[in-house]
């Protein structure tokens, strides 16, 4: 077996050598070549085909991801009309100068303005104009046959050689059932064996832009049909899925009511339970909601139990438990001693030992000590577990271990009539009057459970009944194109893993009878771009061969592993997208 070549040999490749070399190198990529064009030659078609070149390739569409990326920064900074009308508005009270500007840019909506979707639509067309042509040209690759061998295979990047006894004939069917056997694609051509192998990096690439492309697609079809509902249920009340019973509601721009999957549900009991010593006294261990909810119009009840980050899923939609909280049952008597109202009061959190806060209104059927027609509010601070001295209200765990409520009362207008919308948590006092107590100071008392605050003046009375009703914050969510973007996130992944991780490389071996008469092995290694991976498959694959075509003697015999990897270069053109 003859030496190992080790370096480069001394020889000044020809043109027709070179263009031998790039036949052998052609096709390893997909990657459309560079054309330029001279400039003062192009006419409108010549302009409209580089345009459609550059917004295609696969620096324009990486820009194109990175604007749309630091586009979506300011959609996360500043209030959006679509999500939160209110934080919008506050910022145009506060920001008079900046507002106008935020304005004009479209930044109270950046995700439907036309420099967000410029930006969205050429970036999909980029993609698809990029992986169309690649897809064709891969799919023709697929159905072809790798190149035959070069002239000089000692030009390769990885090259070994030998003299056997062997047949030429036999080594070239030994070589072609080795390859074939290594999972290669391989065919006889002439004198020599052709293999290629690695596709899959290919298939990562192109399977890489088509999952960008489903995301895509999958995030603008969610965003248009999305809906997003919240609302706040106390223990033993009910939900019916329609615009109507939500407290607050948003949607995408092509969402319409039909879209709502019918189905009601009923609160029938909410436990929390929290942590009760440590560092991490009062942290919520666990919270779960037992609801009993049907499916249509004539869907039979069934049960289940709703816990945080375990929703309930009816059809596209899904009911996530978000929030949690108290609800007083008070009573409230006119001074006849007849009952005005009777309901459980639903209170918000403050912190997070469940201090809460929230208004109690009496609207209809009030009369005053001397019978004449009047509303009532009180502003009500309710304290899980009393904790405080005096005046002080503060809850120092957030389960029930030392209920207090504490009232302020008052009288007058509660302006529900004005037409103005308010807030049912909320007390308007504008036109409203405090009752005073014996020393002439706003009337405020903390009530336990049971007890009864009355009114002066015989006015009435309130009483905080033994019954704590607990209620839950629910939020339902209809988000479509969700698992279609999941998937084509998973799928991108495991795509450029494949484009990273898989080179995609030529092996030829050729087997020709010499002078004298002995059977000249040359096996040469071409890939992608240079690693040290095709000179180790190589000299592995030669050593195989070397086995069943073994050296001749005579000569100075080489490790046939001994592959050289001189300092030459790869196929030309074969430059990576």
């Amino acid at each position: 077996m003859s030496n190992t070549k080790t370096s480069a040999p001394d020889h000044t490749p020809g043109p027709a050598e070179d263009q031998d070399l790039d036949a052998a190198g052609s096709q390893l990529s997909t990657a459309p070549t560079e054309e330029i064009a001279g400039l003062p030659s192009l006419g409108v078609i010549g302009w409209t085909r580089w345009f459609w070149r550059q917004l295609t390739s696969m620096r324009v569409a990486l820009l194109l991801l990175l604007l749309l990326s630091l586009g979506a920064i300011p959609g996360s900074l500043i209030p959006q009309t679509g999500i939160d009308e209110t934080k919008v508005a506050e910022f145009r009270k506060a920001h008079e100068t900046l507002a106008p500007i935020y304005d004009k840019l479209g930044l109270f909506h950046v995700y439907s303005s036309v420099w967000f979707s410029a930006i969205y639509i050429l970036l999909f067309v980029s993609l698809i104009g990029c992986i169309v042509p690649r897809t064709w040209q891969f799919v023709g690759q697929l159905r072809g046959r790798p190149p035959g061998a070069p002239r000089r295979l000692t030009r390769l990047p990885a090259y070994t050689t030998w003299r056997t006894e062997a047949e030429p004939e036999q080594v070239r069917e030994t070589a072609l059932a080795l390859l074939k056997k290594r999972r290669f694609r391989a065919h006889l051509a002439g004198d020599a064996v052709a293999a290629e192998k690695g596709y899959l990096r290919e298939v990562g690439n192109l399977a890489f832009h088509i999952a960008l492309i489903v995301m895509l697609i999958a995030f603008a079809w969610g965003q248009l049909f999305k809906s997003e509902g919240n609302k706040l249920i106390v223990e033993g009340d009910g939900f019916s899925n329609t615009l109507t019973q939500y407290d607050d509601f948003k949607s995408g721009s092509l969402f319409s009511q039909d879209d709502l999957d019918p189905f009601s549900f009923t609160l029938k009991n909410f436990k929390g339970t929290y942590e009760t010593t440590g560092p991490n006294r009062g942290t919520p261990r666990t919270y779960e909601a037992d609801l009993t909810y049907s499916v249509g119009a004539y869907g039979k009840d069934r049960k289940t139990t709703v816990k945080v980050n375990e929703p309930l899923e009816i059809g596209d939609s899904k009911v996530y438990l978000v929030s949690h909280g108290y609800a007083p049952v008070i009573t409230v008597r006119d001074g006849k001693g007849n009952v005005v109202y009777r309901d459980a009061v639903p209170l918000l959190p403050l912190d997070g030992n469940v201090t809460s806060t929230g208004a109690i209104k009496v609207m209809d059927g009030y009369r005053d000590a001397q019978g004449k027609w009047d509303q009532l509010g009180f502003q009500a601070f309710f304290l899980p577990s009393y904790g405080g001295s005096g005046s002080a209200v503060v809850s120092q765990f957030p389960a029930l271990l030392n209920p207090v409520l504490n009232l302020e009362a008052y009288h007058g207008d509660l302006g529900v009539n004005s037409g103005l919308p308010q807030s049912v948590y909320q007390l308007n006092k504008k036109n409203l009057k405090g009752f005073k107590d014996a020393k002439g100071a706003q009337l405020r008392e903390n009530l336990k459970p049971g007890e009864t605050m009355k009114l002066p003046g015989g006015a009435g009375s309130v009483t905080f009944e033994k019954e704590i009703k607990e209620w839950a914050g629910f939020q339902v969510a209809r988000q479509p194109g969700s698992g279609w973007a999941l998937a084509g996130a998973i799928a991108a992944i495991f795509g450029l893993a494949a484009s990273l991780f898989i080179q995609r490389r030529r092996v030829w071996v050729r087997a020709v009878r010499g002078a004298d008469g002995v059977t000249v092995v040359e096996m040469a290694g071409l890939g992608r771009s240079e690693s040290a991976k095709v000179p180790e498959e190589l000299g592995d694959l030669a050593g195989v061969l070397y086995d069943q075509a073994p050296g001749a003697p005579g000569g100075t015999e080489a490790e046939p592993d001994s592959v050289s990897d001189p300092d030459t270069a790869t196929a030309e053109g074969a430059e990576t997208n």
